[in-house]
């Protein structure tokens, strides 16, 4: 029992703490390229694909903020309403000021991958950028992003979404942002941000109901022999989730859509054909999805090796640890208070999340349709 007891704690800890050191001592004999002296064409075209399923209370500002931005190359931007039953269309239709704006309404939803490819129909530039209705860019965002696809082994760049607020979902945002930084100096990221990413049009291939379309990018560049990174300067601002609730069912969603294009593309995890991609992609990915269970084989063992005082100290640990977690999800006024209980609520959160994810996937539970985190105000 002691050896599942330190197997399991040893693999929580690599998960979430070995692997950034992991990161930083490989980037300490490499150095990366400073991508801000780039520069792209001035005849280079772009197309802003944003899918939207009623997204009323945002769309106009979306669109506001999507005329601010400061990019002297083409840019076509699409709006795809993936059967919106509000006035988001409306909305649309009415806006002025966008130059090459337009308006692709699908009558019949069928999920955020259809909505995708109907936009990829029609895009006519030579990198795509896909976003959401919930963020919004800094105004350089644009400019920032085509400039790594200079290189011509860049195949797809990724910006960074900033959670507003202090709560635990812009936390682990932060932490998720670090590893693709350190991803990014030599190798490449395993994941995009879904509400703000590039890809060479090239290289696009159709997007799968079910899939995490921003993950499905990033293997796709891989295995096509690209390289995808993440840089900060391009970067956009979103709120948080309007309760943990949310928050909890978009994390499930999200989960169950990467573990369907993981392993839609498992032959990404072989070390002799992807020597550092598969190390990134089994330690930031896999190795984090199997957390749950190590944190539950972590406690099991400890039941059963009560009679060292150590290992009663361990266990009287880890249920407090939960315990103020679970005190927290019912009670939002010690939130507000006490901020910092925040973290093991939002850690214990994701990883009953991914649980449940895991077991609806096994189950043969598919995320089919795509509905929008609603968002603070």
């Amino acid at each position: 029992m002691e050896f599942v007891l330190w197997g399991s704690f040893l693999l929580v800890f690599y998960a979430y703490f070995g692997y950034p050191f992991l990161l930083m001592a490989i980037n300490r004999v490499s150095r990366g390229i400073d991508y801000k002296s780039l520069q792209y064409p001035e005849n280079l075209s772009v197309t802003l694909i944003i899918p939207v399923h009623n997204e009323a209370a945002v769309i106009e500002r979306k669109l506001d903020n999507t005329k601010a931005l400061n990019f002297s190359g083409n840019l076509q931007v699409l709006i795809v309403s993936d059967g919106s039953s509000d006035n988001t269309v409306q909305i649309v239709k009415e806006y002025q000021g966008i130059d090459n704006l337009t308006l692709i309404e699908l009558e019949e939803r069928k999920g955020k991958a259809n909505a995708l490819n109907a936009g990829l129909q029609a895009a006519s530039g030579d990198i795509i950028v896909f976003s959401d209705a919930s963020i919004m860019f800094d105004a350089e965002a644009i400019t920032e992003i085509v400039r790594p696809f200079a290189l011509p082994e860049m195949g797809c760049v990724s910006g960074e979404d900033l959670i507003e607020g202090g709560s635990g979902e812009g936390l682990y945002g932060k932490y998720e942002l670090f590893l693709r930084k350190q991803e990014s100096v030599t190798g490449s990221i395993v994941g995009a941000s879904g509400s703000l990413y590039a890809q060479r049009k090239e290289i696009v291939t159709p997007f799968i109901e079910g899939v995490a379309p921003d993950f499905y990018s990033v293997l796709n560049t891989v295995e096509q022999g690209y390289r995808a990174i993440s840089i900060s300067e391009s970067f956009g601002y979103m709120k948080a989730a309007e309760s943990h609730k949310d928050e909890f069912n978009r994390k499930v969603r999200t989960l169950i859509r990467g573990i369907t294009a993981l392993f839609k593309k498992a032959k990404l995890l072989n070390p002799f054909s992807y020597p550092r991609f598969s190390l990134y992609l089994i330690s930031h990915k896999l190795a984090r999805w199997l957390v749950p269970f190590f944190l539950i084989s972590l406690l099991v063992s400890n039941l059963f090796l009560l009679d060292s005082p150590f290992y009663q100290v361990l266990l009287l640990l880890q249920l407090l640890f939960y315990g103020v977690a679970a005190v927290a999800a019912f009670s939002e006024p010690l939130q507000r208070a006490l901020p910092l209980v925040k973290l093991p609520l939002f850690f214990v959160s994701v990883n009953v999340s991914i649980l449940k994810a895991w077991l609806k996937y096994l189950s043969g539970t598919r995320q089919e349709i795509w509905t929008p985190t609603k968002r603070s105000k």
